[in-house]
């Protein structure tokens, strides 16, 4: 067997103003008939019908929700900057009825079995990743943080916002134990990953195409841009898999005299499966 490999298509350069990001829409998550959603200051639980089941008042704004085994994880923004930002609780929820289960504290979750979850922050002196089970009891803690790769196990993409970044495409094992990959990223604040049917998970690292297995070990599919050592805080980079064997890749240059200017670069990739 090979590799995953990739072949560029299309790539497009566009000058332009700092781009306007769209809110995220609900709903958030959907299991067992059940949906859930949410706006300033509340979240909402439907069925696949569309008939109101719950509501729960929040002071702040829902931005993502995890279900597991009748327990539903929902993240918050503030709608005041406070000592913590504009990070609001998360709550974990009875799925059923909406009723508070435990008011946690962090920025990015991710479900797992029997109706645990995972919920990490970054930032606050805490780059941390905490377990908790249906209850919101901490059951095991890492010292880790990013996006968050279930499935045989729990990978994580890191992004520790720090010059120069540590941050590794990490395993989180029982105990606090993290095993780390020998890859050293170049961005400390690279973007959701994109995972594909074999567990391999795609990371645009600034503008270097990343393939890392689940064994950790990592390919270098596609060098896209150059970036300048030290500069890396200038470009934002994404990664969307818009079809099964297609890929988008953006990476945004700020411009360093006119901080409002950026330059896109925009490539479409064909992806081809291991042979």
């Amino acid at each position: 067997m090979g590799n995953w490999h990739v072949t560029v298509i299309d790539q497009q350069r566009k000058r332009g103003m700092d781009p306007v990001y769209a809110v995220r829409e609900e709903p958030f998550a959907a299991r067992d008939g059940l949906v859930i959603g949410g706006r300033t200051g509340e979240i909402t639980c439907t069925d696949t019908a569309g008939r109101l089941r719950w509501t729960r008042p929040v002071p702040g704004t829902p931005n993502a929700a995890h279900i597991s085994s009748g327990r539903v994880l929902v993240t918050t923004g503030s709608i005041n900057y406070h000592a913590w930002g504009h990070l609001g609780p998360a709550y974990l929820l009875d799925l059923a009825d909406g009723t508070l289960v435990a008011e946690l504290r962090g920025e990015r979750g991710a479900t797992l079995g029997g109706g645990r979850f995972l919920l990490g922050l970054e930032g606050y002196d805490h780059f941390h990743t905490w377990q908790f089970d249906r209850d919101g009891n901490v059951t095991d803690t890492w010292r880790s943080y990013g996006h968050y790769v279930v499935g045989t196990g729990v990978r994580v993409v890191e992004a520790d916002r720090a010059t120069p970044t540590g941050s590794r495409v990490v395993r989180l094992l029982p105990g606090g134990v993290i095993e780390r990959s020998a890859l050293l990223l170049t961005s400390s604040q690279v973007r959701e990953p994109v995972v594909l049917s074999d567990g391999t998970v795609l990371v645009l690292d600034a503008g270097v195409l990343r393939a890392v297995g689940r064994d950790l070990t990592d390919t270098v599919l596609a060098e896209l841009l150059a970036v300048p050592e030290g500069e890396g805080e200038r470009f934002v980079a994404t990664l969307e898999r818009t079809a099964a064997d297609r890929l988008t890749a953006v990476v945004r240059e700020r411009n360093p005299e006119r901080p409002n200017k950026y330059l896109t670069h925009t490539w479409t990739l064909a992806l081809h499966p291991p042979q």
